[in-house]
């Protein structure tokens, strides 16, 4: 069993920055891949951006201005946003599929509201 904690989440104003983290409870080389979603009120939870031994791939919505990072000796994955807009407010979860079984593990989510 894998557990996943984020934080790292709340208010900032449009064009600020905050970082996100996702600690794993195991080492993150047991991962095949390690993801980034987001889900806002009343949409559908959509990937913001993944990892897959050391390639990153992220929404066009988020190219430029997200970058996911990881630190195995803190077995944590991290999401760096910068230039917040409005529209990026949402629950950002982590997600991991493990190289054992292909399973997928979610975190709690953390909040993240952009707003003057």
């Amino acid at each position: 069993q894998v557990q996943l904690v984020e934080s790292g989440g709340g208010l900032v104003q449009p064009g600020g920055s905050l970082r996100l983290s996702c600690a794993a409870s195991m080492s993150i080389f047991s991962f095949y891949t390690m993801a980034w979603y987001r889900q806002a009120p009343g949409k559908q939870r959509e990937l913001v951006g993944s990892i897959t031994s050391g390639r990153t791939n992220y929404a066009d919505s988020v190219k430029g201005r997200f970058t996911i990072s990881t630190d195995n000796t803190k077995n944590t994955m991290y999401l760096q946003m910068n230039s917040l807009k409005p529209e990026d407010t949402a629950v950002y979860l982590c997600n991991v599929v493990t190289v054992i079984m292909r399973r997928a593990y979610w975190g709690q989510g953390t909040q993240v509201t952009v707003s003057s």
